[in-house]
């Protein structure tokens, strides 16, 4: 015992003197508050808190503080609910759709522990309220999406060889080629190979007839590009609602799942998660004026006036280059050290793209974001539907040189170039969505989960300390000590990670602390056979970690075994269950093998004669 290195002392005082500086924010508690973002994505500055306060102050409605954070929104807190909802609404008038309302709740912890990046544990919608959508993607509908511009491609690259054929149709998941006469199937075949070496065409039922199958890696493929585009797509509406920790996720083989925390109104969340959103390609119109055409309000013959996202006008040409339908992919690729958006398009939008920029070198182009979305009015006494459209332009660059189905856009910074690939990809769903489940959690329910859940980790950690108390005695103190320090530990991990808790989550903290004391108790029953079998107590105390750390890490390793299935199979409340115990067990295996031994080293180590042990 005397031989307990020194430096694992001061490891374990360290660690948790960090633990607790990082749990320290989940002390403070949380009030109601208010998060805006601008519609322009531009940042708040602390300019704008006179503003919002003499409107609040202005309206009787009285707030704890305003702050703009570090992603440059402006967070408003509230004493209670009420206020909170009060000046959502009285905003929302005064600032009609400037900006993105979210009602959240804030962290009361010191500025200080802010400015250090500190949060406390974020709150899954079980615990904070809001809303659960369920929704299924038609990933069969996407595979169709595939057929028909695979069979649309298909004609182009036969005309385009001079194949005569008879007709190309699309049969469940093949491709029927049928030819005019047994001559075109070799000249058929060879187009067919340039137009996707992947694909391998073989003889059909009739003469002339050629068989084009989807295997089943591209069906899957097409199946997860379908789902993965899908939620990116709710990604990006999601982030439009402002709303606070949103979670979007994937469940299951066909169905994502959006959790909105702090959100009510599921009708407007629905409509708007429901938008249909493409884009289109054109060229600038650099010969007349777009300040003209505004004053005015006509624009010249063969061109549309737009507008850019700082709201300047700006004219292109009537004629589309290519538009979201043909887009097969976008992502954010930085080239020759400056940003850049990768774009490819399929092939009759590469065709056009070619032509275009063959002919248009060194002359401007922009790309027009356009949503659609569908209302449902009252108009004359009556219920119709009404679908409107919004017209953007996001981005205007010079074409440098001729480019087809793959291209870049340059010119935008690395926030812009990121969120310009983003909308790109979300230019379009690549497969249906239906709704299949629709929850609304109160946040009055959420709270008393939280309520329930903290008595039962109060009475459980309580009973815990008095019976290790009453049968170790100093030992059972140690134990205690530990178990506490196992807590903070794994409260500043789930901070630090940014894990959501659940209900689950607080139910495996429930039960990593049962779990924890398992450990010592081990260890304190080593000692005690130590003890019975005539050892010295400090031989007694080595014996008793050594021989019993054997069984504490085969039990936890099983355990952590089933924590990680858990985690890679499950889903949402499975998986948050999951990253509790997994961590839980990490920190009470530290705790206990290292904890307890640094504990009792200060104890009894230190000491020239020990004649016996309270335990």
């Amino acid at each position: 015992m005397r031989h307990f290195p020194a430096w694992k002392s001061v490891m374990v005082l360290v660690v948790m003197l960090l633990a607790a500086l990082i749990a320290l924010p989940n002390v403070f508690g949380e009030s109601p508050a208010l998060q805006l973002s601008r519609r322009d994505r531009a940042a708040f500055t602390e300019a704008a808190i006179p503003e919002f306060g003499g409107l609040l102050g202005g309206a009787g409605i009285a707030f704890e503080s305003a702050a703009v954070d570090r992603d440059g929104r402006l967070l408003i807190r509230f004493a209670d609910v009420t206020q909170q909802l009060q000046a959502r609404d009285l905003i929302a008038r005064q600032y009609e759709g400037q900006f993105a309302i979210a009602t959240t709740f804030a962290s009361r912890a010191p500025a200080w522990l802010g400015a250090l990046g500190l949060e406390p544990m974020s709150l899954g919608l079980d615990l904070r309220g809001g809303i659960y959508l369920v929704y299924e993607v038609d990933v069969e509908g996407a595979v169709d999406q595939l057929l028909q511009v695979m069979e649309r491609d298909l004609r182009k690259a036969l005309r385009d060889a001079r194949v005569v054929y008879q007709d190309v149709e699309t049969v469940g998941r093949q491709i029927i080629v049928r030819l005019r006469d047994a001559g075109s199937r070799e000249p058929a075949l060879k187009a067919i190979r340039d137009f996707d070496p992947s694909v391998t065409p073989e003889d059909g039922a009739l003469p002339g007839e050629l068989r084009i199958a989807l295997g089943e890696d591209q069906v899957r493929q097409r199946q997860d590009f379908a789902i993965q585009q899908n939620i990116t797509a709710l990604n990006n509406r999601v982030n439009a609602l402002g709303v606070a920790e949103p979670i979007v996720q994937r469940q299951g083989l066909n169905r994502i799942v959006v959790q909105l925390p702090g959100i009510q109104d599921a009708s407007e969340v629905v409509r708007v998660l429901g938008k249909v959103a493409t884009l289109e390609f054109r060229l600038v119109d650099t010969t007349n004026s777009p300040v003209e055409a505004e004053r005015t309000g006509r624009a010249p013959l063969g061109t549309r006036l737009y507008r850019q996202r700082d709201g300047t006008p700006v004219l292109l040409k009537r004629d589309v280059i290519a538009t979201g339908e043909q887009l097969v992919d976008a992502s954010f690729a930085p080239s020759q050290g400056e940003p850049a958006v990768s774009v490819r398009l399929d092939s009759r939008g590469g065709d056009e793209m070619l032509k275009t920029t063959r002919e248009n070198l060194n002359r401007p182009m922009a790309v027009v974001f356009i949503e659609k979305e569908r209302e449902v009015v009252e108009r004359d006494g009556q219920k119709v539907v009404v679908d409107r459209s919004k017209e953007e332009v996001i981005s205007v660059a010079t074409i440098r040189g001729v480019f087809s189905n793959q291209f870049q856009i340059t010119g935008l910074t690395a926030l812009e170039g990121t969120e310009l690939a983003k909308l790109l990809r979300a230019g379009a769903l690549a497969a249906p969505l239906y709704i299949v489940e629709q929850r609304l959690v109160g946040a009055g329910l959420g709270k008393e989960n939280i309520d329930r859940g903290f008595k039962a980790l109060m009475i459980g950690m309580a009973g815990l300390f008095l019976f290790m108390a009453v049968y170790y005695r100093v030992f059972g103190l140690v134990a205690n000590a530990v178990l506490l320090a196992n807590v903070i530990l794994l409260t500043a991990l789930l901070s630090l990670f940014k894990a959501a808790l659940t209900l689950p989550g607080i139910a495996g903290i429930v039960l990593t602390v049962g779990m924890a004391v398992d450990a010592n108790v081990l260890i304190f029953e080593r000692i005690r056979e130590e003890l019975r079998n005539g050892s010295s107590p400090l031989a007694a105390i080595n014996a008793g970690f050594e021989r019993a750390f054997s069984a504490i890490v085969d039990a936890n390793v099983t355990t952590l075994i089933a924590g990680v299935m858990l985690f890679v199979f499950g889903t949402g409340p499975i998986k948050g269950f999951a990253v509790v115990l997994n961590l839980g067990i990490l920190t009470s295996m530290f705790t206990a093998l290292i904890g307890s031994r640094a504990l009792l080293h200060q104890i009894y180590g230190r000491r020239r004669r020990v004649e016996r042990l309270a335990i």
